[in-house]
């Protein structure tokens, strides 16, 4: 739902996540129209839609266990607790049409 490019604090995910921006088997139909779609399907996947190519481009910053997830947003959040948002300042203004 978030990443570093959208300023997210934290970014995890899961092993078995899939971060795209459409489903594999979706994208897979558009690109080979139709030919071989569960092969080229299960390639799309190892080779895109996981979880490795996200945090290897920065999008999230560890691929965590599901079981350690509940103590990591704890953690997170207690040090989140004491952040200072800047509210940035008004680009531009309202102007009547």
């Amino acid at each position: 739902m978030s990443s570093q490019h959208m300023h997210g604090d934290y970014n995890y995910a899961w092993p078995t996540a899939e971060i795209a921006v459409m489903g594999s088997k979706g994208a897979v139909e558009i690109i080979f129209r139709g030919k071989n779609v569960e092969e080229e399907t299960q390639k799309y996947e190892y080779k895109f839609a996981n979880p490795l190519k996200a945090a290897e481009r920065g999008y999230v910053d560890d691929i965590i266990k599901p079981e350690d997830t509940r103590r990591l947003i704890v953690d997170n959040l207690k040090i989140l607790e004491t952040k200072v948002r800047h509210k940035p300042t008004r680009r531009h203004n309202n102007l009547p049409l």
